[in-house]
């Protein structure tokens, strides 16, 4: 028999699991509510180990939840840092193209800002770069004022505040290791024990999929992508005074290598993306032999590196070799020396992969019946939680009470 039980319980303790609990007590008060996080502490993972980029929803295509749920998630993400005095900045982000080729790509995200509602996105000549950038070239950029820089951390740590306040508890060192079904409702096997619950939101996040798995549900596998910074040393700091990023490659959900001034001060160059062989472990040579045989095993891994084996193999090439990763950067950049780049931290991102090889590029939700599972959330996850937290509230609300 479960040592607990609980009407609601949340799986996973990064920002987007934070919000959605809270989200659930927000919307029943009186609920009995627990969030399971398997580490130590919460934020651990991707909501604890990236740039702290608020992002404006420029990018994505409208109609998809990324587009929609970015733009409204951003709102709300202002309002709740400035209930609860969380620092940010709103720096701007100029997004600049350096190579003919390139221009269509950023007419294309400046289409796609404008019908997302992004504000004040505007299309500039190389004479304006300069204006907000001094030191970027370019043919031609994008200038984003809506987007800004926070600290993430603090926002995960004011959410379970939030949560906690409520009544809701947080059961850290409680990995879930498997669900029995039941007609009342799952029973999650964790680490702490079992526990009992009448509906269950898995936000999982790198293990997700194994989550799912759990109840049935493996239609997409994690593939996970390492992505290393560097820091730039104090005096070459000056040549961003926001952010500075490439038009990326539509091919992928990714958004190049690029120079974003932190919350702190610090300057952050990055992060690439090259295949992970552990899914928590963040070393350049860290391997987990289960996390990379399950990679492996997929079909649509295969798929997908037949596809893109050419720009695999770059990422790598870029990792591994300072030069190659500099001559990205001096694009756009120029006045970077190699000098100027020091060691910095490294994320790994949960990338959803179908089973055709294709790289999920939107948010993923599924109703599983009382198991509500997050299939994809990587970036701008952490900018849309608040909105995302809706999403799946309004969703499991349908789907465990018919409303």
């Amino acid at each position: 028999m479960p040592d607990r039980t609980f009407d609601r319980v949340v799986i996973g303790g990064g920002i987007v699991g934070l919000a959605t609990a809270r989200e659930l007590l927000r919307r029943e008060p009186a609920t009995r509510l627990a969030l399971l996080e398997k580490e130590p502490e919460l934020a651990a993972h991707q909501s604890g180990r990236n740039s702290g980029v608020i992002h404006s929803g420029v990018y994505y295509k409208p109609g998809t939840l990324k587009a929609r749920l970015c733009v409204e998630g951003r709102a709300e993400l202002l309002r709740f840092c400035d209930e609860h005095g969380i620092r940010y900045e709103l720096s701007g982000k100029l997004i600049v193209a350096v190579a003919e080729g390139e221009e269509a790509a950023l007419r294309e995200i400046f289409r796609r800002g404008r019908a997302n509602g992004v504000e004040g996105v505007t299309l500039i000549g190389p004479e304006r770069i300069r204006e907000h950038e001094p030191a970027a070239v370019g043919r031609a950029a994008l200038w984003v004022p809506t987007t800004g820089i926070v600290d993430y951390r603090a926002v995960a740590a004011a959410l379970a505040d939030e949560v906690r306040g409520a009544g809701g508890e947080i059961l850290t060192s409680h990995r879930v290791t498997g669900i029995v079904s039941r007609d009342g409702g799952p029973i999650l096997e964790t680490a702490g024990g079992p526990i009992a619950a009448r509906g269950v939101i898995a936000c999982a996040g790198l293990q997700c999929d194994r989550v799912a798995a759990m109840s049935g549900r493996a239609d997409l596998r994690i593939v996970p992508f390492r992505g290393d910074y560097y820091v730039l040393r104090p005096a070459a700091r000056h040549v961003t005074r926001s952010m500075i990023y490439p038009v990326p490659d539509p091919r992928f959900p990714f958004l190049g290598v690029h120079l974003t001034r932190r919350i702190d001060g610090e300057v952050w160059v990055g992060p690439n993306a090259v295949l992970a062989f552990a899914r928590e472990r963040y070393g350049r040579w860290s391997i987990r032999p289960r996390d990379l045989a399950a990679t492996l095993a997929w079909r649509g891994f295969w798929r997908a590196a037949l596809r893109y084996w050419r720009t695999g193999v770059a990422e790598m090439w870029r990792d591994h070799v300072r030069r190659a990763y500099l001559g990205a950067l001096r694009r756009y950049v120029p006045e970077l020396r190699a000098e100027d780049l020091l060691p910095g931290p490294s994320g790994i991102r949960a990338q959803a992969v179908a089973r055709n090889g294709s790289l999920v590029d939107d948010f993923a939700i599924l109703e599983a019946g009382p198991i509500i599972h997050v299939l994809n959330a990587p970036s701008p996850a952490a900018t849309s939680a608040l909105a995302i937290a809706r999403e799946i509230a309004d969703r499991a609300e349908q789907a465990w009470t018919g409303r």
